[in-house]
């Protein structure tokens, strides 16, 4: 006897589970993301690549995932829809998300990674590659329109697999791919006497991150294992984080801290001093390292990538990877040579093949941890100072960031609506003090800029319900001191 079917169009999916897109991929509570829901993501996703004509059944399909307790369930619900609709999977095990991105690009084949990044244990997120790279927000609405056909008898009436199965064995492939992209790059022995102290934290990226540094001649130092999920955020740094680079940096010698949120595309680094590094003006330095001429980032990165006149072109974006990826793309489609783009968090992408001393390092268009870690370094020694100098390259323009947690993306949406409304009067009556408005872009959120050059920019977050806030100022006290003051603000709004 035929299966029984029932068809489940991804729209409505997302609207009774609760499990949407966010900047980076589907997104929601681990409980919602149940094997069903992921089930049906996944075959949305195969679905909708078919009909664009980037695959057929029986190619094969990279899947990998982060260290957070939900996350072999749901590899296991995706990798059960790869197989049932007619894929072969490639299970590459727990690697971090530009790892599986980099060995799905080098095979022309689709990718998911489960992660929620740096997001809390309780939630978890699949995002999707397509064989040239990130799914973008062109191709949404591709996917939300796909009706999927689902066996009634697979699941129980709350989304359990009957019949739950076991994950494969870890093809390794992937790994040491990734690996070797920057052995192969990068000159033997390039980081010899360089100390570096390795965070690990539950980082999924800690021991490729281990294996690439000592390959390239580096000392390191492992620390602060934890087998326990810890949602490291390289945008907003936990004051736990920023206590304990402190506490090493008064008990250890060392050239660098480096370590990466929770799926290996953020780095978070620090310098010998314990300061951790904003993204920003990390990512404006390995863009000028890498001889970029066109370099793409959000519209809330620093104003420093301008101020530097480095670059040839610097395009201005709303802010996630899929964004920066199409400004890639069309800076590329202009006629630029060598585009590269990063975000906030520092992810670093590369739209172009990069050559250098007869080494070519391949395109990878998503976010890239690992490139920035190596780079700060090399570009330490080769300016002849210490980590914590190469700030000293760059204009003094400084940011701040945090955020707001428990506050709902439709409350912080309805506040920024009425305050954009209000203009310059409105505005200035929320925020005192800081001069007159000379431009407000709303590119994303609400970015205003004074007239004493101090930057206030509002978003809700696009991966959970938080209000993030940006500040800039010529100072790192001041920058830290008007995030405070914009936060205290902005509490009054979930009163």
């Amino acid at each position: 006897m035929a299966a029984k079917n029932e068809q489940q169009a991804i729209a409505d999916l997302m609207a009774t589970s609760g499990v949407g897109f966010g900047t980076s991929g589907a997104r929601g509570l681990a409980e919602a993301m149940n094997d069903r829901v992921c089930y049906a993501y996944t075959i949305g996703f195969l679905q909708y690549l078919e009909k664009c004509g980037d695959i057929s059944p029986g190619d094969e399909v990279a899947v990998a995932g982060d260290l957070r307790p939900s996350t072999p369930r749901i590899m296991q619900a995706c990798i059960s829809a790869i197989q049932d609709l007619g894929y072969q999977s490639i299970y590459c095990g727990f690697i971090p998300s530009p790892a599986v991105a980099n060995y799905g690009i080098s095979l022309g084949v689709a990718s998911l990674m489960v992660t929620g990044s740096h997001i809390p244990d309780d939630r978890n997120g699949i995002k999707f590659n397509k064989p040239t790279g990130e799914v973008l927000k062109s191709d949404e609405g591709g996917i939300r329109q796909q009706v999927v056909q689902l066996a009634v008898d697979l699941f129980t009436d709350e989304g359990r697999f009957i019949q739950a199965g076991e994950l494969p064995e870890v093809d390794q492939t992937a790994r040491r791919h990734f690996i070797n992209r920057y052995l192969d790059f990068f000159a033997p022995g390039c980081l010899a006497g360089c100390s570096i102290l390795l965070y690990e934290h539950s980082s999924v990226a800690s021991s490729v991150l281990l294996d690439i540094f000592l390959g390239l001649g580096a000392d390191v130092e492992r620390i602060a294992y934890s087998d326990t999920f810890i949602p490291v955020d390289t945008e907003a740094v936990r004051t736990e984080d920023v206590a304990l680079a402190r506490q090493w940096a008064h008990e250890k010698s060392f050239d660098m801290i480096v370590s990466t949120d929770g799926d290996g595309d953020r780095p978070l680094l620090g310098n010998e001093k314990g300061e951790w590094l904003r993204g920003d003006v990390l990512g404006v330095l390995v863009a000028y390292y890498m001889q970029a001429d066109a370099v793409v980032t959000p519209v809330s990165s620093n104003t420093v990538l301008e101020k530097s006149e480095w670059f040839e072109q610097a395009i201005r974006t709303r802010i996630g990877s899929p964004y920066v990826i199409e400004g890639m793309q069309q800076a590329a489609s202009a006629g630029a040579k060598n585009v590269a783009g990063y975000e906030a968090n520092g992810g670093f992408l590369t739209h172009d093949p990069i050559e250098k001393d007869g080494r070519i390092l391949s395109a990878l268009p998503t976010r890239d941890a690992i490139l920035p870690a190596i780079v700060l370094l090399l570009l330490a020694r080769q300016q002849g100072v210490a980590v914590s100098e190469l700030s000293d390259l760059l204009p003094p323009r400084f940011t701040a960031s945090d955020r707001l947690k428990n506050f709902a993306t439709s409350l912080s949406q309805e506040h920024i609506a009425t305050l954009a409304e209000g203009g310059s009067e409105a505005i200035m009556s929320n925020f005192p003090g800081l001069g007159d408005v000379i431009e407000v872009d709303q590119t994303d959120g609400l970015r205003i800029t004074f007239s004493n050059e101090e930057i206030v920019h509002l978003r809700p977050s696009g991966n959970a319900p938080e209000l993030r806030c940006y500040n800039e100022a010529s100072s790192a006290q001041r920058a830290a001191e008007l995030n405070a003051q914009c936060l205290q603000i902005l509490s009054a709004w979930q009163a």
